[in-house]
């Protein structure tokens, strides 16, 4: 058994690859599922089409490579993170749609929570803001709307998880309600000191506790897959959330080690070791995924919400250009953006801002500005944004003496090599992309291949990871601070706008 199954289960498509035992990608299959927008603000899922499109790439996979299921020593699962789902215990069947995280709405009851002064308590237990970007007021709602839930919860019919765990009871055949830490540190509900569900968190929530899976390390004892789906009874050894699988699958073992997923936004994390760091920046604190019982790993965590999405706004929206891939080609018939400073603030602006109110601008315009400076005004807005994240890390980190080597790099638009050498102009540090950038599948099957055994240790896995390219900085000091400036001039007047 020489094979580790990576179960990739993302907000629009769920993928499966297959991985050897030196961690190369031998196969793999992707399946999209729909978006359900019932009401303005509201995002929703069908559970069983989660599952079966996640079923659906595995059974392909197996096909596809000849692999056989009794040659796959362990199942690995990664996940979208803070979608929460309920079903009952005793038929399986969801009693209501996944709220995907996106959804916002039980903005009204976080406001209430906020009004109350209730958001330092929360963040001091959970290392969270109070916002509906996490699960504990999605689930709260579900219980409050959906007719009879609460009935049920209080009775112990119900069972709610994130995505993670709903994988869990599906492949098991109902047999185990469980979670790792990083999914459940996403809830609201999770205390990451004391490492259990919070009693006076779900007091204020008023959620029964009956509800909610056992948790344990992200390596670790899931179950067994029912024989019948793929073919033999396949432990399940490694669970995360993607982001921290993404930064497990970069190798992000120890205290100073960063990752940033450059997607439709932008996903950054650095690694904290055993300390909990509480962030003066606006960042949050959440759990990295955790290797073994009993020794709790923490990561700083900032989100861009518009990087890659700025060239699909080029694309669509501007039309100037046909494919994404066409924006590098555009922004290099220029040396610079001539002053132009683009910030994409179509949704807001995120850490370390925090300013939902903002919108986008286009700062610098000329006669002399052609599409080609806007383009990279565009490229330059994700690594600015990218940028802003890392200063407020190192920050926090300076604090405790943890110290940064270089930006490990995922995500599909970390194949754009002039966004890469933008993003080491403006740190002044190596960007470093991997020979695999689908780190969140990776992660999951590192930590799977240490739960059954396959890999020995942390230091085996260091050993996998491979340079794709290393870039690094080119520009001085004073040029970083100055073009720094520049954007958070530009940010100032869009906040003011």
């Amino acid at each position: 058994m020489t094979y580790i199954l990576a179960l990739d289960q993302g907000t629009s498509s769920s993928r499966s690859i297959l991985f050897d035992k030196e961690g190369r990608c031998v196969a793999q299959a992707q399946q999209e599922f729909a978006q359900h927008f019932p009401h303005s603000g509201w995002v929703e899922h069908d559970p069983q089409a989660i599952w079966e499109s996640q079923l659906a790439t595995a059974t392909r996979v197996l096909k596809e490579s000849g692999v056989s299921a009794s040659q796959i020593a362990a199942i690995g699962i990664a996940n979208q993170r803070e979608t929460t789902l309920v079903w009952d215990k005793h038929t399986g069947e969801p009693i209501y749609p996944a709220i995907v995280w996106q959804d916002r709405r039980t903005q009204p009851l976080c406001q209430v929570l906020l009004d109350a002064d209730k958001e330092d308590e929360v963040q001091a237990r959970t290392g969270l803001r109070l916002d509906p970007y996490f699960s504990a007021t999605k689930l709260r709602w579900i219980l409050d709307n959906v007719p009879h839930a609460r009935q049920q919860a209080e009775k112990g019919e119900l069972a709610f998880g994130t995505v993670d765990s709903w994988l869990i009871w599906k492949l098991t055949g109902g047999q185990q309600h469980l979670s790792d830490v990083s999914n459940a540190s996403r809830t609201m509900l999770f205390n990451i000191h004391t490492q259990r569900w919070d009693e006076d968190l779900l007091q204020l929530f008023n959620i029964p506790a009956s509800l909610l899976p056992c948790v344990r390390a992200s390596s670790d004892d899931f179950g067994y897959a029912d024989p019948t789906l793929l073919g033999a009874a396949i432990p399940i050894r490694g669970v995360a959330g993607d982001q921290q699988a993404a930064l497990f699958g970069q190798a992000g073992f120890e205290a100073g080690m960063v990752k940033n997923t450059y997607g439709t936004g932008c996903f950054m994390l650095m690694h904290t070791g055993h300390h909990a760091l509480n962030s003066e920046h606006g960042l949050l604190c959440t759990q990295a995924a955790q290797p073994a019982p009993g020794s709790a790993q923490y990561a700083l965590e900032g989100s861009v919400f518009i990087g890659g999405a700025v060239v699909q706004w080029l694309r669509d929206g501007l039309k100037a250009i046909s494919a994404s891939h066409e924006v590098e080609a555009l922004a290099e018939t220029v040396s610079d953006s001539d002053g132009v400073i683009l910030v994409p603030a179509f949704t807001g602006l995120g850490a370390p801002y925090w300013d939902p109110e903002a919108r986008g601008s286009i700062t610098g315009l000329t006669r002399n500005t052609s599409m080609a400076h806007i383009a990279y005004a565009a490229l330059e807005s994700i690594a600015f944004q990218s940028t802003a994240l890392l200063q407020a890390m190192l920050h926090d980190a300076q604090k405790n003496a943890i110290v940064l080597k270089e930006l490990r790099v995922d995500g599909g638009a970390c194949s754009n090599n002039m966004l890469m050498q933008l993003q080491a102009d403006l740190l002044g540090i190596d960007v470093v992309r991997p020979a695999m950038i689908e780190t969140t599948a990776l992660g999951a099957a590192y930590l799977a291949g240490l739960g059954c055994g396959l890999f020995s240790s942390q230091a085996e896995l260091s050993q996998h990871w491979r340079i794709d390219r290393r870039f690094s900085p080119r520009t001085s000091a004073s040029e970083r601070a100055q073009r720094f400036e520049h954007w958070e001039q530009a940010v100032r007047r869009t906040r003011t706008l």
